[in-house]
Order: structure tokens, then C-alpha cells, then sequence
């Protein structure tokens, strides 16, 4: 019997290395196309000449996928030089890439997997070391970290010209910071490694920390949440600097896009660069596996098939103690009246940390629960209601 299962799950790993070399050498032929076929705004002149030179290269290792069921690094590999043709959507098009694999790109040691790090203002990469952020930063001690979503960096909190780090620092005088993470690794992965990453800022910071503030887009709030639990459970002194976590769209209590496949396809649509990776949708990562229920601790997925039918394995979970918890959901109706459809991605109830098991609702206070009407998901990274609703909440 044991022998029967082995050879069971040997043949689903051949499979699926079949299917993901296959689906991945899609991706690169299709982002080659699209970045050799040149502008958008010029009909992409180049793009029928790009087709016709790539085919011979991705036909062999397409042949050589359905014959040995390898290839998968030989395909990921030319995506490297491509990334770098990307222009200003390089970053979009790295990020897709982590959320949709990058739990295997770590695994892997791939150099196009993401590694976490804070930015600045700049978006450029901070240098924690004491001197370095002393000469950075000549003034401020209220810390502002935003933690972008699902295949998301930290580009995606100036998309649309409003970047609320920004709006908040020239109002509220917080020093907003940019967390770039992975986000095709676990949920609490990526907790663990961000409070290990706010223990070093607080360390280093040239000023004692009065105030840390959270603020989590979709996954972002997830991975804050893990960071919190780490940080109790350890004793990190950044604890006791967080004053407010306030999370928009996360799903604490699971996306229903992601128990049937689609998010991942939802969530690359954003430009013509990240598109192309939509085809990977069956081989998502374990960071998008995560958003089925909401999963910000190692026990709820340790042990576990990602891609199995169970059922939600979470017990009851607080929000940080002795923190102003907030919680932002969007929805598509535009009137506040009856049961609201949610954001496109997550339901409203999930993500004001309501539940219909009263175990599992996330105790956020009435008075901190907030609906932007007429907001779709990613919608919520640049709306001036959003806004408005942050300058009142963090004044």
C-alpha cells in the first residue's frame, strides 16, 4: 500500500512538473513577445517578427517538457534577461513572478526570487546599520510600514499618483517605509521574517521609536498579523513600539476566489507585463494557497495538502493586545444597503474580521470597521475616500 501511494505521488510530482515547465515556457514565450514586439502605443510593431524568431527555442523545450517531464529551471531561466528589457515595469513583472512561484524560486535559490527588505520615500533599499539610517533619515520618530498585497511590491502604493505613505507623512509627520517581501511564500513565513526585519529597524533607528504603525494591503495584513504573533510569542522590543495595524481588503477569513483557482488570475491583470503570468494559475504558490482561509500561523498549514478539499483548520486568534486594530473593506455597490457584494477578491465580511462562527471574528470595534463604497480591490491602493478615512483614523 505504501508503495502504491509513492508511486502515486511520484507521478502527480512528474505531472506537475510537466505542467509547470510547460506553463512557465508559455509565460517566458508570451513575455518575450510582449516585450520584444515593442510599444503598445505604436501597435507593437515588432510583435509578429518576435513570434516568429522565439518559436523555434520554446518549441524545443516544450518537446523536451512532454518528453522528460524536465525543464522547469531551463524555461525560468530566460526570464532573467527579459526582466531586465521590462523598463519601469520591472518590478511588476518580479513581483507577479514571486506570487504566483515564489515559494519555489526560494527553494530553489533562484536569483529571481525576492528577497524581504524595507524602502524608503525613494523605493529605494534601506540600510539598517545605525550610521546609514542616521544619515538618511535627520529627523522623525513615528515609523509608518506598508506592506503591499499578493504579486504585488512596493510600487503598487503610487499606481495611481496618490501614495498614502506619502499623504501621511506630510500630515500625520510619520516616516513612511516600504516592505518589499515575497509573496509566494507562506503567510507566516514572511511574518517570521518581518519581525525579525522590525527588530533590527527599531534597534538601529537613530532616535528611540515612539510610535510603529502597520498598514497591510490584501496579503499585507495577513503577514503584518503573523509578524504581531512572532513578536509576542518572542519578546521583541518593536512590540511594544506598534501602536495601530490597520489592514484594507485582507482576507482573515480566506478569499472565496482562491478555495476555486481564480484569484491568481485576477491578480496579475494589473499591466500587459504581469498578465502572461495568469497561465500559471494551477501552480500557485503557497503564499496564494494561504489566502484560502486566511492563514497567518505555521499549524494552520504545516502537515496539510495545499491543494486538498479540507476544510478551515484555524481556532481562535486575537488581534495584537494594547494596539489600535483597524479594518478597511471595499465593495462594488456604490449604496450601503442590504448584504454588500465584496471587492472583486475578498467578501466584506472577511475582511472586517467577521465570521459566522463568533470563535473566529476578529474583535475590531464598530467604530473602526470601515466600507469604501464603489472600490474594487486593488482600487483600494489609491482612493481619496481611503484616504480621508486614514488621515481621521491616524491623527
Amino acid at each position: 500500500m505504501a508503495h502504491k501511494t509513492l508511486v502515486k505521488q511520484l507521478r502527480g510530482a512528474t505531472r506537475l512538473a510537466v505542467e509547470a515547465t510547460r506553463g512557465v515556457t508559455d509565460l517566458v514565450q508570451t513575455m518575450h513577445v510582449t516585450i520584444g514586439g515593442g510599444p503598445a502605443l505604436l501597435g507593437k510593431p515588432l510583435q509578429t517578427a518576435a513570434k516568429l524568431l522565439t518559436a523555434p527555442t520554446y518549441g524545443t523545450i516544450k518537446g523536451v517538457t512532454r518528453a522528460v517531464g524536465a525543464g522547469l529551471d531551463l524555461a525560468l531561466s530566460t526570464l532573467e534577461p527579459l526582466i531586465d528589457r521590462a523598463g519601469a515595469e520591472q518590478g511588476a513583472l518580479l513581483a507577479a513572478l514571486n506570487g504566483v512561484m515564489g515559494d519555489y524560486l526560494a527553494q530553489t535559490g533562484n536569483p529571481l526570487a525576492i528577497e524581504m527588505r524595507l524602502c524608503g520615500g525613494d523605493r529605494q533599499a534601506l540600510d539598517l546599520a545605525p550610521q546609514a539610517l542616521a544619515t538618511r533619515f535627520l529627523e522623525g520618530s513615528r515609523l509608518l510600514v506598508l506592506l503591499h498585497g499578493s504579486s504585488m511590491d512596493e510600487g503598487a502604493w503610487s499606481r495611481t499618483g496618490l501614495d498614502y505613505g506619502s499623504a501621511l507623512a506630510e500630515e500625520r509627520g510619520l516616516v513612511p517605509l516600504y516592505l518589499r517581501y515575497n509573496s509566494g511564500l507562506h503567510v507566516s513565513q514572511n511574518g517570521r521574517a518581518l519581525a525579525a526585519l522590525l527588530e533590527r529597524l527599531v534597534a538601529a533607528w537613530p532616535r528611540p521609536v515612539e510610535e510603529l504603525v502597520l498598514l497591510g494591503h490584501s496579503m499585507g495584513g495577513l503577514v503584518a498579523r503573523s509578524a504581531c504573533l512572532v513578536g509576542e510569542a518572542e519578546g521583541h522590543a518593536w512590540r511594544r513600539s506598534l501602536r495601530t495595524l490597520v489592514t484594507m481588503g485582507t482576507p482573515h477569513h480566506g478569499a472565496p476566489l482562491e478555495r476555486a483557482g481564480h484569484l491568481v488570475d485576477l491578480l496579475l491583470g494589473v499591466s500587459r507585463y504581469s498578465a502572461p503570468f495568469a497561465v500559471l494559475g494551477k501552480l500557485r504558490s503557497a503564499g496564494v494557497t494561504d489566502l484560502r482561509y486566511g492563514y497567518v500561523i505555521d499549524e494552520h498549514w504545516e502537515g496539510r495538502d495545499r491543494f486538498g478539499r479540507g476544510g478551515d483548520p484555524r481556532g481562535a486568534l486575537s488581534l495584537p493586545a494594547g494596539v489600535d486594530c483597524y479594518a478597511i473593506a471595499g465593495t462594488r455597490a456604490k449604496v450601503a444597503a442590504g448584504s454588500l457584494p465584496g471587492d472583486g477578491m475578498v467578501p466584506v465580511a472577511s475582511a472586517l474580521g467577521r465570521h459566522k462562527d463568533p470563535a473566529l471574528t476578529l474583535e475590531f470595534s464598530e467604530s473602526r470597521r470601515w466600507i469604501a463604497l464603489g472600490t474594487g480591490h486593488i482600487d483600494l491602493l489609491g482612493s481619496e475616500a481611503v484616504c480621508a478615512q486614514l488621515r481621521a483614523w491616524l491623527g
